[in-house]
């Protein structure tokens, strides 16, 4: 499992108890567009978080109903919970993109398609900066910083990715260059 989807579960219990659908959708409609996270078993590191002792699970039944699973963080899941927040904040670990694998090898496109295809990331990054500045608006509005923070995190890197690729681009149309090889080769 790894820490940062610990992290995203003990969190998201810290809040309140939850039933496992509960966490999927919050995580599915709120975390993930700022965090990599796949949800497609929750349940298996519910069960994984409660192995180690840092959730329980209560269960309940209505009539004519299946049982209900309700997870919530124990004392030693908020230790760990903790743990995880503080550890993460000074963590830099630095995040890879497919744009620079896609970068290196450019010089295999030809000029005409890599340039409609940087122009192309150009306006969709566009659209989602709309959508981000509309969302910091929103955030702004209910006074929600934390949540307004993680947005304006994200505009920065997209506005940068963005100027980036518009040079890139600008290079490559004005002196139709291709990029040479790396310097350093062993």
């Amino acid at each position: 499992m790894k820490v940062e989807q610990e992290l995203i579960i003990l969190g998201l219990l810290k809040d309140k108890p939850r039933h496992g659908y509960e966490i999927k959708k919050q995580i599915k409609e709120v975390i993930s567009t700022f965090a990599a996270l796949e949800v497609e078993s929750i349940y298996y590191t519910l069960t994984l978080l409660e192995k180690k002792g840092f959730v329980q699970k209560i269960v309940s039944s209505q009539a004519h109903r299946p049982e209900k699973m309700t997870y919530s963080l124990t004392s030693k899941g908020e230790k760990r919970f903790q743990q995880l927040l503080a550890k993460s904040i000074i963590t830099t670990q630095r995040p890879n993109f497919s744009l620079d694998v896609a970068l290196y090898f450019l010089p295999y496109l030809p000029t005409d398609i890599a340039m409609h295809r940087l122009k192309g990331r150009v306006r969709l990054l566009a659209k989602v900066e709309e959508g981000l500045n509309q969302l910091a608006e929103e955030l702004k509005a209910k006074s929600s910083y934390h949540l307004k923070s993680i947005v304006d995190h994200n505009l920065e890197l997209l506005q940068a990715e963005k100027k980036f690729i518009q040079n890139i681009a600008a290079e490559l149309e004005e002196q139709r260059i291709s990029i040479p090889e790396w310097p350093l080769k062993s």
